[in-house]
């Protein structure tokens, strides 16, 4: 594989992007779907100007007070995706303001698990966060208004090899939707489809002899074939907002690679609705390209607990505390 170059990217001074320094060793990745619990960032204090504002603008473009809903809930309506995913791409990117603002180097690369990708498209300069949040809670309810028409389902399988998965999700379907839709790290994936067929898979993988199943709660089974017929209507979405070239490569779910171009990436957007995340090859391709060290960007561990397994000689760091931050900025300065 051809080795990217962040060297022949132009960084511009956007709100979102603008640095003085950069780390040709360093990406920056940011999660989706995960655990958002009432009061992050209260850490920071309540009056941290950088955060306010950040969440300030959010709530602008959403209607409602997001920093209250996450300081304050009520949980159940926070665990509710088209809460929950604007929540997070504002907590990622509150955290990547308070790592320029306190002079961190700036990535070679960005990159998103999920629908993080569209906060990695916000730090690259590519979308707005105010354009993004409406997005992404725009997705979120074309997404489960198309899980309603299904009765659908996702799980985690622990402990089998990737091509094992595949082969039993192809013998499990039986004319229904069952496949691979996260390849997280080697031993754990996640399938999704109707949900008598998942039920089938799953049985085939514990048989197989998988160390755990895990169901996922929620019935929206995303990056599978039901969620195809949502990808014409999320493309006028994606295709009415306003769209920069970003400032940084940012490395996708669908290909783990960098887009040639805007309309490819957006086309990939699009499709990633109904295509599986790629997100061992997608740190694979990271390391290739002479990362060594990444930093979680937004709440909770989770992506830190897969990049060690999908990668030799990568470190990956969190930034959503005080402490964190600090230590983090004195390791990679």
């Amino acid at each position: 594989m051809l080795r990217l170059s962040p060297a022949l990217w132009l960084f511009l001074p956007a709100a979102d992007s603008a640095c003085s320094i950069m780390s040709t060793s360093l990406a920056f990745v940011f999660p989706g779907q995960g655990s958002l619990s009432m009061g992050t960032l209260a850490d920071f204090g309540a009056e941290n100007p950088v955060i306010l504002e950040t969440f300030k603008e959010a709530s602008k473009a959403l209607g409602y007070n997001l920093w209250a809903l996450v300081q304050e809930g009520p949980q159940e309506q926070l665990d509710q995706p088209e809460k929950a995913e604007p929540a997070i791409l504002t907590v990622s990117i509150a955290l990547w303001r308070l790592w320029l603002e306190n002079g961190g180097p700036c990535p070679a690369f960005v990159s998103g698990h999920g629908f993080g990708e569209y906060s990695a498209l916000v730090a690259a300069g590519s979308l707005s966060l105010d354009t993004a949040v409406r997005l992404i809670e725009s997705r979120a309810r074309l997404m489960q208004a198309t899980a309603e028409l299904n009765d659908g389902a996702m799980v985690t399988i622990l402990g089998l090899e990737d091509a094992d998965v595949v082969a039993i999700c192809g013998e499990a379907a039986k004319g229904q939707v069952v496949s691979v839709t996260y390849f997280n790290s080697p031993g754990q994936v996640v399938i999704a489809g109707h949900k008598a067929a998942v039920n089938r898979a799953t049985e085939l993988c514990k048989a197989k002899g998988a160390k755990r199943v895990v169901p996922t709660a929620g019935n929206v089974p995303s990056h599978c074939a039901l969620m195809k017929p949502a990808a014409g209507r999320f493309s006028a979405m994606v295709n009415s907002v306003e769209w920069m070239t970003p400032h940084m490569p940012v490395v996708r779910n669908v290909t783990a690679t960098v887009a040639a171009d805007l309309d490819t990436l957006k086309q990939d957007l699009m499709v990633e609705l109904y295509k599986p995340v790629h997100w061992v090859e997608c740190v694979r391709t990271l390391a290739r390209n002479g990362v060594v060290s990444m930093v979680e960007c937004g709440p909770g561990r989770a992506l830190a607990a897969l990049n060690k397994r999908c990668a030799d000689g990568v470190t990956t760091y969190g930034i959503n505390s005080p402490d964190q931050l600090a230590t983090t900025r004195t390791a990679l300065s």
